[in-house]
């Protein structure tokens, strides 16, 4: 399997990604209220303390996390796949996290933010498939060496 295409799929998810983080830091920073298509929570949400992750909001966080998913999809080496694959379980574990606290804790759904796990969900998916992908073939009695280090 090639890794041309996961790498594309993962660059353009990493985009979009980065178009919903690039809007509510926008937002956030200029004092704004988000436009919020069905869920009407999204103001409660930006506005909770769960917004801040040790005093930094978390929508510029997410937008620098989702440019350096798209660089590592513009690059082919071994680091940039490891980063790309890290950083997108990272950002997909933090939504997933700041998803329960909407639901659960602060009791308001931002449509925006959904959207931003659906993306950080699937270059997770996506990212796992490049890695996977970019293991040699191994074949019982290879005297090779993995070049991973895993066996």
């Amino acid at each position: 399997m090639t890794d041309q295409l996961p790498r594309r799929a993962s660059g353009v998810l990493a985009a979009i990604g980065g178009g919903i983080a690039g809007y509510l830091t926008y937002v956030h920073y200029a004092g704004l209220q988000p436009v919020c298509g069905i869920s009407h929570g999204c103001e409660t949400v930006q506005t909770s303390e769960y917004a801040y992750l040790a005093g930094i909001p978390v929508a510029p966080l997410g937008l620098v996390t989702y440019i350096a998913v798209l660089a590592s999809a513009c690059s082919r080496s071994d680091r940039a796949l490891l980063s790309g694959f890290g950083l997108s379980l990272l950002g997909c574990a933090f939504s997933g996290y700041l998803t329960y606290r909407e639901v659960f804790t602060i009791h308001a759904v931002c449509s925006w933010c959904v959207s931003s796990a659906i993306v950080f969900t699937l270059l997770a998916a996506v990212n796992s498939i490049r890695l996977v992908a970019s293991r040699p073939q191994r074949y019982p009695g290879d005297p090779r060496p993995d070049p991973v280090g895993i066996s």
